[in-house]
């Protein structure tokens, strides 16, 4: 079962434990065991809210290392498209990988042959190439932009097509290699804007 399969189990199973504590204070309140009955109802509460932060903390932690960028990726994504992370896709040979940022985003650096699809001008012309089947590996700043397109991919009938968690953000952080236009190394990687380059904590951040 992926990510989002199990988060949406933990929330109806949240979510019946609230109506059953709604019904029991209601309905039991004038019972000599209504206290220990809510004191129960409350600590199913909390062993399920427990249990469905263990899920988003355990399933980000396989993506990115730092737990306040973890949480904010936590807010932002739908997790309704298949996700990797950089660590498994950095010694993947067999993917390409599609840069779903902005042109000027792309042209300071990307990853080694990666291909530039873009998001608000995305065409699905630009990957017609590619067959249906190929291993593809969708990235933009952080993942929200990318998983958008992943979606777009899924419904255009590619079958195997992922988001990585984290973005080239997670990429420069964990010490992996970026290139300009040249193929040259570099360290410079678009911070997209200040708000968002908080998360990108190594290399050099350009903004222009």
């Amino acid at each position: 079962m992926d990510i989002s399969g199990r988060v949406k189990i933990i929330f109806e199973l949240l979510n019946k434990s609230l109506l059953t504590c709604h019904y029991n204070v209601d309905y039991k309140i004038n019972s000599t065991n209504s206290k220990k009955k809510l004191r129960l109802n409350k600590m199913k509460l909390k062993l399920l809210l427990l249990s469905l932060l263990l899920t988003f903390e355990v399933c980000n932690a396989q993506f990115v290392q730092n737990k306040s960028y973890s949480v904010m990726l936590n807010a932002i994504l739908s997790h309704n498209v298949k996700e990797v992370g950089v660590k498994e896709e950095s010694k993947d040979s067999t993917a390409i990988f599609f840069d779903a940022r902005e042109k000027a985003e792309y042209n300071v650096s990307h990853l080694k042959n990666a291909t530039w699809v873009g998001y608000d001008n995305f065409d699905m012309n630009r990957v017609k190439h590619i067959a249906k089947t190929q291993k593809i590996i969708v990235y933009c700043s952080v993942g929200y932009r990318s998983e958008k397109i992943t979606e777009k991919l899924n419904k255009a009938g590619y079958t195997n097509v992922s988001n990585m968690v984290g973005g080239i953000f997670e990429w420069k952080n964990q010490n992996n290699v970026v290139v300009d236009n040249a193929g040259k190394e570099t360290q410079k990687v678009h911070g997209y804007s200040k708000t968002w380059g908080v998360w990108l904590n190594k290399g050099e951040k350009v903004y222009n």
